[in-house]
C-alpha cells in the first residue's frame, strides 16, 4: 500500500491531520499534471497551473469531500476537478460570445485540456456528457485519459479493466464523441 493509499485511508478514518500530510504527497504530481494541462492555453489565459492546483484541492478536501478507494481513485477525482475548473472557466469566459462557429475536432489529435480553445473545450465536455449518461465507465476512461494524462493501461487498472477491454472502450468512446461533436456542431451550424 502506498503511502499516499494509506494516508487516504487515514482520512476515511477522519483523522484530521492526515489530510495535512497528504497534500505535500499529492501536490507535486497535482502541480505537473495542472502544468501540462495549461502549458499551451492560448494567450490571454487568466488562469494559472497552481491556481488549478489550489482549487482542484479545495474541492477534493473541501466540506464536500468523498471517500477515495487509493491512489489511482484520488487522482482520478482530482482529473474530474480540473476538467470541471477547466470548464467552468470556459463558460465564463464565454458568457458575453454568442454565435462562434464550431470547427472540426480529431480527438486523436487533441489533448483537451491542452491546446483547445473555450469553444472547443466546451463542445467535447458537452459530449462527454452525453456519454456519461450513456456509458459512465466510458467516460470515465475519457476523463483518465485526457484530465490525468493517464495511459490507456493506467486509466484501464484505475478502472479496474484488462487492458484489451480498455482498449475496446477508448475505440468506441472516441467515435461516439466524434459523432456527438458532429451532431452538436450541425444543430450549431443550423441555429445561426
Amino acid at each position: 500500500m502506498s503511502d499516499v493509499t494509506h494516508i487516504l485511508d487515514r482520512v476515511q478514518q477522519g483523522d484530521p491531520k492526515a489530510a495535512e500530510e497528504l497534500l505535500p504527497l499529492v501536490y507535486e504530481e497535482l502541480r505537473k499534471l495542472a502544468a501540462i494541462r495549461m502549458a499551451n492555453e492560448p494567450a490571454g489565459q487568466t488562469l494559472q497551473a497552481t491556481a488549478l492546483v489550489h482549487e482542484a484541492w479545495l474541492r477534493l478536501a473541501g466540506p464536500e469531500a468523498k471517500v477515495w478507494n487509493n491512489r489511482y481513485h484520488f487522482f482520478a477525482a482530482a482529473a474530474e476537478a480540473m476538467r470541471r475548473i477547466l470548464i467552468d472557466n470556459a463558460r465564463r469566459k464565454q458568457r458575453p460570445k454568442h454565435g462562434h462557429g464550431w470547427q472540426r475536432v480529431d480527438l486523436d489529435q487533441v489533448n483537451v485540456a491542452i491546446q483547445t480553445d473555450d469553444d472547443t473545450l466546451l463542445l467535447v465536455n458537452e459530449a462527454l456528457t452525453r456519454l456519461e449518461q450513456e456509458d459512465p465507465q466510458k467516460a470515465e476512461l475519457v476523463k483518465l485519459r485526457y484530465f490525468a494524462g493517464m495511459t490507456i493501461p493506467e486509466a484501464g487498472q484505475a478502472l479496474g479493466l484488462s487492458e484489451s477491454t480498455a482498449k475496446r472502450m477508448w475505440t468506441y468512446s472516441r467515435a461516439f464523441l466524434l459523432r456527438e461533436i458532429k451532431r452538436l456542431q450541425a444543430a450549431d451550424d443550423g441555429s445561426c
